[in-house]
This record gives C-alpha cells, sequence and structure tokens, in this order.
C-alpha cells in the first residue's frame, strides 16, 4: 500500500469512518469532555459537546479554553481522516460570542489548503441556536509514513 492509496476496496469515506472509530476509541480526552464523532469525511469532521456547570468559569460563561478542546479535537478528526498521521503545528482561537451552560456546542471542520506535510484546516463552533462561539484555525503537520489506524 502506498502512502497516498488506501487499501483495495476502500473509498476515501470507508477510510475516513475507520479513522473516526480508531481515534475515538483511544481519544480519552474527547471522552471525558463529552465531545463526540457525529460526522467524519475526508477533510471535514463535526464534533458535539454540551457545556457543563464544570465547564464554565467565573464569569459564568462557557470558559474559552474548552470551546478550544471541541474546536482542536475537530482538527484532529478532519485532518487524520485520510489516515495520514497529523498532529497540530500551530492554531489560533477568537470568541465572538460566549458559551453558555447547558448549550450544545457543534465544532465543524473543513479543510482550507493541504499540500504535502503541511495543512490549514478552519473550525466554526456554533451553540443549538446557530450562534457562533468560536473561529479557530489550525496548522496541521503530517509525520511521515505514519498511519493513524491499521485498515488494511
Amino acid at each position: 500500500m502506498t502512502e497516498t492509496q488506501p487499501p483495495s476496496g476502500m473509498t476515501p469515506q470507508d477510510t475516513a469512518d475507520a479513522v473516526g472509530r480508531g481515534m475515538y476509541e483511544r481519544d480519552y480526552c474527547a471522552q471525558s469532555h463529552g465531545i463526540e464523532l457525529a460526522a467524519i469525511a475526508p477533510g471535514f469532521s463535526r464534533m458535539t459537546m454540551t457545556v457543563r456547570k464544570d465547564m464554565v468559569n467565573g464569569h459564568d460563561i462557557g470558559h474559552g479554553g474548552m470551546t478550544f478542546t471541541l474546536a482542536d479535537t475537530a482538527f484532529a478528526y478532519a485532518c487524520n481522516a485520510d489516515n495520514h498521521a497529523t498532529v497540530a503545528a500551530g492554531c489560533s482561537i477568537s470568541f465572538p460570542a460566549p458559551a453558555r451552560l447547558g448549550d450544545l456546542l457543534t465544532a465543524e471542520c473543513r479543510v482550507v489548503h493541504q499540500g504535502g506535510r503541511s495543512g490549514v484546516y478552519d473550525t466554526v463552533v456554533t451553540n443549538q441556536d446557530g450562534v457562533i462561539v468560536g473561529l479557530f484555525r489550525g496548522q496541521s503537520a503530517r509525520l511521515k509514513g505514519q498511519r493513524v489506524v491499521d485498515v488494511g
């Protein structure tokens, strides 16, 4: 199997599904924060998380670090969906509006550019009313020759 081709008979979506299952199975951070994988496809993921009491800060709003964690998790799944082991090389986030206790947050991440070992991905985090509470941009770096899961 070459680094750019999935095993015989597997579509890119099959690969993304296998990566999503494999990553989530050992993603104890996501599991402990109630982050769930709602969708995955090549260069895309959607994750959800409900803001719990232990995720609210001293201003009685969702802690920015928790919104960041959700966005970063969506980023991780999107940039690994093609089964090339990929890590964050850098990222930033803005908070246009606060998250609140009980909000159901959804993070959708999409590839903006993938070239060689470097990529750029944008994640938009919204609440259940569609209000944007986070705008995240991540730069990724592929680890040469490494896979996320064994799909062959």
